[in-house]
């Protein structure tokens, strides 16, 4: 029934709107006391579990950054089958994020449009929410993902980075630094190995024993992307997200004057998927066996989660598949999963 919902309903609506009221169901679950019984349906029949980071993973997707901006239905989200929810992107101050509209839908890619810019309510807020987080038996995996400020200038972006590891790093079992938004004026040029290795190094001392990993852009060159796996080993970080939206517009189905008309932001969704999985490829060759590698980018069937397994990813992340797909996706993925797997020899 969802494609005719989506069809005939949530297409009608504002897709910032509709996010929100999909939101609000999916963090009722936990207190609708059918959480437990809808988990049963949503997770997987047979062990996909994966161990990384430390930490047990009952499935290998989860939720990318840009889903749960603070941390309000973490819990909502494992019960829908999600292995591992990862927040944010969290800010050290507060911030409303780029003006209405900000989140456009592109049909007939599959895809959307986004400038939200880091809404959020920000670290402090964030600390008291996902300190009840951690307390919940039976959760999932929770990552948190911090990135800068948008008061805060470009050169002084570490202490920014700092006081938000500071205050979450103690409660995320995964922390991830995101220099990768094309929505925060200057952040991608943090990408810069200069600029790059002394933040993360000063961010790592901040986490501690928390696994930190860093989220990279998909339209940097193979190079910088190769440079940037490089740094990440020889600082002895956790692992690497790749990748985060996209600024190109190249091959899209969806008509010139509409995209025109959504403006600038990030593109996500299935354009994306080709260059995600060629950016995975470049960093598989290039890291260890044993380091962390989390694939996300035009992810949106159980095929395509089996195919970032096979070319190398430790765990895969969606975000736009589930606006196409609904509440039942990770559902989709999991039982999928189980089948392809299970004919693996």
């Amino acid at each position: 029934m969802y494609p005719l919902v989506f069809r005939f309903v949530l297409t009608c609506l504002d897709p910032e709107r509709a996010h929100h009221l999909a939101f609000t169901v999916i963090r009722a679950l936990p207190t609708l006391g059918v959480g437990r019984l809808v988990n049963r349906f949503m997770r997987p029949r047979t062990d996909l579990s994966v161990h990384t980071l430390g930490l047990r993973f009952e499935s290998p997707f989860g939720v990318a950054a840009g889903f749960d901006k603070d941390g309000g239905a973490v819990i909502g989200l494992g019960q829908l089958g999600f292995g591992h929810v990862e927040v944010g992107t969290i800010t050290a101050v507060a911030q409303p994020g780029n003006p209405r509209p900000r989140l456009f839908r592109l049909v007939r890619d599959r895809a959307v449009i986004n400038r939200m810019g880091f809404n959020n309510a920000g670290a402090r807020a964030a600390r008291v929410r996902l300190a009840g987080v951690r307390a919940v038996t039976g959760r999932p995996v929770l990552g948190i993902n911090i990135g800068k400020s948008r008061v805060t200038a470009v050169e002084d972006a570490t202490s920014d980075y700092l006081m938000s590891a500071a205050l979450l790093a103690p409660l995320a079992d995964y922390l991830v630094v995101n220099v990768s938004s094309p929505n925060t004026p200057g952040l991608r040029g943090l990408q810069e190995i200069d600029q790059l290795a002394p933040l993360l190094r000063a961010v790592q001392a901040e986490a501690g024993s928390t696994p930190l990993l860093v989220k990279i852009a998909p339209d940097l060159a193979d190079d910088e992307v190769t440079r940037i796996a490089a740094l990440v080993v020889e600082l002895g970080l956790d692992g690497i997200i790749a990748t985060n939206t996209t600024i190109s517009r190249a091959g899209l189905a969806t008509d010139a004057a509409t995209v025109l008309a959504a403006g600038a932001g990030g593109l996500s969704g299935a354009p994306l998927r080709d260059r995600s999985l060629a950016v995975l490829r470049l960093i598989r060759a290039r890291v260890p066996r044993d380091l962390c590698v989390i694939s996300v980018g035009g992810v949106e069937t159980a095929e395509h989660v089996a195919e970032r397994l096979a070319a190398g990813a430790t765990l895969v992340q969606g975000y736009t598949g589930f606006l196409y797909r609904g509440p039942l996706w990770a559902r989709q993925i999991n039982r999928g999963l189980d089948r392809i797997l299970s004919m693996t020899p």
